[in-house]
């Protein structure tokens, strides 16, 4: 085939371009400029789009020697991610950038101008399988990202090639060292991209500005405490409320209005929920025929759970009845599920942005 090989500048897409080359294929390096500020330097494992990283991405281009270009997106993505992550705070919601980075950028903006310009695919590094065609997870639970992945829709799946799937991370850092690659011992990225000092809070102050407001106890009604903007806070949050109560039990984020600017506040008892309403889905595949049972995960890093999934009531969204509480399930997260069966358990079917997470905390907030 004839691929683009998305190439970040780290080590898993070093190693996935140079697993498209190995096989054959015919490959061009692309390494996208998405900050606007990339003369500044990484931090560690933070930051992207640096100096360094599209001169890391173009030594290995060299090495591997296939063409390598620079595509500066960095406007589309200050748009269709940075705004949007902002946008969904100052709504009271918590989004997934890396979720809306893959649909929006990786495999819409990318894999059609790939495509015009005459490429069968686009090849990441991404730790997930395609197997006859079907997301599956990858074989390092660890590194997985499938989840991130379940936004895509089976035309841009067709077009992806995702070759570290069915190894482990250590694997991969292996084969770079094996092959000479500075960026073998490269620290992996975290958290935000575009917060490279890892500060999420200030970066949405500085955009949101402050916005007092008071924090209320479910449990009471009463307001124990007061914070500088809704931004701060998201459903499930423990740490950093900056209020005690009086029992000294720990209380988690319930509810944010940013209307009011009221958070919510309560116990563990108060913040488990058993059904989950989202907004209309995108599958990977055949739409599947509702109701089924599936397992959901909700958030990137959380444990799944066994559910049933039907249509919600006067809308396009799903309704998703949990078989075990969650908490922490956040407006604006991705709810994305994955086939019931042992044999298939890790194909994922799809996903569906959370509208809201359930009758329990309804009930509460109300």
């Amino acid at each position: 085939m004839k691929l683009i090989a998305a190439m970040s500048g780290g080590v898993d897409s070093a190693v996935a371009a140079a697993l498209a080359v190995e096989a054959g294929h015919d490959v061009t390096g692309v390494h996208l400029a998405l900050s606007q500020h990339r003369q500044q330097m990484r931090s560690g494992s933070r930051g992207c789009c640096s100096v360094e990283d599209a001169d890391d991405a173009r030594r290995v281009a060299g090495e591997l020697g296939i063409p390598f270009y620079v595509w500066d997106m960095a406007e589309q993505f200050a748009e269709d991610v940075v705004d949007d992550f902002v946008a969904e705070y100052a709504a009271g919601r918590t989004p997934n950038p890396c979720l809306r980075c893959n649909e929006k950028i990786k495999f819409a903006a990318v894999l059609d101008r790939a495509q015009a310009l005459g490429f069968d695919a686009v090849v990441t590094g991404h730790h997930a399988r395609l197997v006859g065609g079907e997301l599956r997870r990858s074989v390092d639970a660890a590194k997985d990202q499938s989840y991130v992945l379940g936004v895509l829709t089976e035309r841009q799946l067709a077009g992806a090639v995702f070759p570290l799937g069915e190894m482990t991370k250590e694997r991969v850092r292996e084969i770079a060292a094996e092959r000479g690659y500075a960026v073998a011992t490269k620290p992996d990225s975290h958290d935000i991209c575009f917060i490279p000092d890892g500060d999420t809070r200030g970066f949405l102050d500085r955009r949101l500005g402050v916005a007092p407001g008071p924090v209320v106890d479910a449990a009471t009604g009463a307001t124990v405490g007061e914070h500088q903007g809704t931004h701060g806070f998201t459903i499930g949050q423990r740490k950093g409320l900056g209020v005690t109560v009086g029992d000294q039990r720990p209380r988690y984020v319930l509810g944010i209005e940013p209307v009011s600017r009221t958070v919510t506040i309560g116990t563990a008892d108060q913040a488990g929920v058993d059904e989950v309403l989202t907004g209309a889905p995108t599958w990977t595949g055949p739409v599947p025929e509702l109701p089924f049972a599936a397992v959901v995960q909700l958030r990137a890093h959380g444990a799944s759970v066994p559910c049933t999934v039907s249509a919600r009531d006067g809308s396009a969204g799903l309704q998703l009845e949990l078989h075990d509480q969650q908490r922490g399930v956040a407006p604006g997260q991705s709810a994305v599920l994955y086939a019931p069966d042992a044999e298939r358990g890790d194909r994922v079917l799809g996903q569906a942005t959370v509208f809201r997470a359930g009758e329990r905390q309804a009930s509460v907030l109300s």
